[in-house]
C-alpha cells in the first residue's frame, strides 16, 4: 500500500510543476493573450461554420470541422504573423510550417476528442457526440496550434 501511496505522491508533484510551467507559460504570457485574442477572432469565423456545416447543412463530421478549421487557419495565420508573434518570417516559409502545424494539431486535437466523446456517447443526452467533440477538440488544438506556432511557424532559427 506505501508503494501505491508513493507512485500517487510523486504523480501529484509531477502534476502540480506542470500545471504551474502551465499558468506561467499560457496565462501570464502577453504573447498568449495575443493568442487568445486572435483565437476569438478565427473561433467566431472556424468554430462558427462547423456548427453551421454540421448542424446547418448536415455535413458529415470529418468535412465540417476541416471545413471550419481551414477558414480560420487562414485568419490566424495573418493576424499571428503580424499581431501575436510580430514575424519576419517570408510569408511562403510561414505558410508551409504553418500549414504543417495546423494540419497534425488538427488531426491529433479532432481524433482525440472524437475517442473520447464516443466514450461517453450515451451517458449524458444535452450535447451530440459529435458537438462534444468539436467542444473539446478546439480546446486542445488551442494549446497545441499555440505551441507549434510560437516554437515552429513563426521563429526565423531553430
Amino acid at each position: 500500500m506505501s508503494h501505491l501511496a508513493l507512485k500517487l505522491g510523486s504523480c501529484l508533484k509531477i502534476t502540480n510543476k506542470l500545471v504551474n510551467w502551465l499558468i506561467r507559460s499560457l496565462i501570464i504570457n502577453p504573447t498568449f493573450l495575443k493568442f487568445l485574442l486572435v483565437g476569438v477572432l478565427n473561433t467566431f469565423i472556424g468554430l462558427g461554420l462547423m456548427f453551421l456545416l454540421k448542424n446547418g447543412l448536415k455535413w458529415p463530421y470529418w468535412i465540417a470541422t476541416l471545413t471550419g478549421n481551414t477558414s480560420g487557419a487562414a485568419v490566424s495565420f495573418l493576424l499571428n504573423r503580424v499581431f501575436t508573434f510580430n514575424s519576419k518570417i517570408p510569408i511562403k516559409e510561414g505558410a508551409v510550417r504553418f500549414t504543417a502545424v495546423i494540419l497534425i494539431c488538427y488531426l491529433l486535437s479532432f481524433s482525440v476528442s472524437r475517442s473520447f466523446s464516443g466514450l461517453i456517447e450515451g451517458r449524458q443526452e444535452f450535447i451530440s457526440s459529435d458537438n462534444l467533440a468539436i467542444i473539446i477538440g478546439a480546446g486542445i488544438y488551442t494549446i497545441t496550434n499555440y505551441f507549434g506556432q510560437k516554437l515552429f511557424v513563426f521563429q526565423k532559427c531553430f
